[in-house]
């Protein structure tokens, strides 16, 4: 049996949240993972990928965040880490976009990061990170490196290119 504590002299008792307000709660990876995964598949769906969605964790062998993108991997990343990420960080994460795009074997694998001050009603201005060589008909065996682009813009390139809903040529440039 413990005995019974008592405040120290002076001290106040516990207040908690102000009137009106809630209490700031520090959100999970988890639920920060899955905010930004629905804001891309939302996007997507609005952009040319009708059939997107969130893909169910797979074990071992990651096949990326969101499905229903045949020959497309896509990769999501969102919160803080994603505000500032270094030139080592985007390289890692590319990595894994790879592995998760070979796990898959998909044609193409897109890292799409959450960008500092654009919200999840906007995602389709998230950063898109693709390969060159996964979207260039050019010279598809030219250098490789990462590309950046917006989300829309990504959604318009894998468009062009055989992905997702054919393209309207009239919308095309406008």
């Amino acid at each position: 049996m413990t005995a019974p504590t008592t405040p120290a002299a002076g001290a106040l008792p516990h207040q908690g949240p102000a009137a009106g307000t809630t209490p700031r709660t520090r959100r999970r990876p988890k639920d920060i993972g899955t905010a930004a995964e629905t804001a891309v598949v939302r996007t997507l769906t609005q952009l040319g990928f009708p059939h997107a969605e969130r893909r169910a964790l797979a074990g071992a062998y990651d096949l990326g965040d969101i499905t229903g993108t045949p020959g497309i991997v896509w990769e999501v990343k969102g919160g803080r880490q994603t505000k500032a990420p270094s030139d080592e960080q985007i390289a890692a994460w590319m990595a894994e976009t790879e592995v998760e795009r070979r796990n898959a074997g998909a044609d193409i694998g897109v890292l799409v990061l959450q960008r500092h001050g654009v919200g999840p009603k906007n995602a389709d201005r998230w950063w898109a990170y693709l390969r060159a060589q996964h979207v260039m008909t050019v010279h598809p065996a030219g250098p490789d490196f990462p590309v950046r682009v917006q989300l829309a813009h990504a959604s318009l390139l894998l468009r062009g290119i055989g992905y997702g809903q054919p393209l309207d040529p009239e919308a095309v440039g406008r």
